[in-house]
């Protein structure tokens, strides 16, 4: 049940630099250990231990242990989800100074790579998943709304012939609860809607497993592979470029 106090204590969770380094770095969903979380926040592993106990408490966080190991990740898609709607609102925000600015704001990341096309959690994100959210809502296999989304039986179709193994998907959803089916979440970069929930996971988890995309090494950017720039301009109608 929504309260005034369970809010005002997330957004302050959030609001502490290191923690907000921490959970940023949790955003391409690997799990990350202590002393890794620590360094992506320039801090000590004592002091991360601590931070971490907190948002672990506070449901942001769960914690696994593999070994002598102990692995952080993030709780649910819920919560990347609300990570990166604060990016998105935040990167649009400035000092008192931004209306003297004569260059226009550039939202979201500066990276090339991660503009392109990034992992929001489980799922695709940036130019490259927001323009097949929209050949697909065009196609009208998808519909997006503020409200939601829904996947339709030609969208479906076409998901399956693509390797999503939807049954699955379903499966999975209904054994978990709560999980949402299909959602959209708006773009840190390009403010507008990618597609999320357990359907934007499969269709993400499938391109990877097509060796259509890549993951690039230390960041939530992925490449998209000669077999991808081929496959996904063909099914998406996309340019060859995206």
């Amino acid at each position: 049940m929504f309260s005034i106090s369970a809010f005002a204590e997330t957004a302050a969770l959030v609001g502490d630099p290191a923690r907000a380094n921490m959970l940023a770095a949790l955003m391409d969903s690997r799990a990350l250990t202590a002393t890794e979380l620590a360094r992506a926040a320039g801090i000590t592993p004592q002091t991360a231990s601590g931070h971490l106990a907190r948002l672990t408490e506070a449901g942001l966080l769960t914690m696994q242990r593999q070994g002598r190991h102990r692995y952080h990740r993030l709780a649910s898609p819920d919560v990347a989800h609300m990570l990166e709607s604060i990016m998105s609102v935040a990167s649009g925000l400035g000092g008192p100074d931004n209306a003297r600015r004569k260059a226009p704001i550039v939202v979201g990341p500066r990276d090339k790579a991660l503009r392109r096309a990034r992992t929001c959690y489980d799922h695709l994100a940036g130019q490259l998943a927001v323009a097949m959210a929209d050949r697909m809502v065009e196609r009208g296999q998808v519909d997006l709304s503020p409200d939601g989304g829904v996947l339709t039986d030609d969208g479906a179709v076409f998901l399956r012939d693509l390797g999503v193994d939807l049954d699955a998907v379903m499966a999975r959803t209904a054994r978990h609860g709560g999980r949402v089916f299909c959602c959209p979440c708006l773009d840190w970069s390009e403010r507008r809607s990618h597609i999320a929930g357990a359907v934007g996971a499969a269709l993400c988890q499938t391109c990877f497993a097509q060796g259509w995309l890549r993951r690039i090494e230390g960041t939530r950017a992925v490449a998209v592979t000669p077999a991808g720039q081929i496959a996904l301009s063909r099914t998406f109608d996309l340019r060859p470029e995206m």
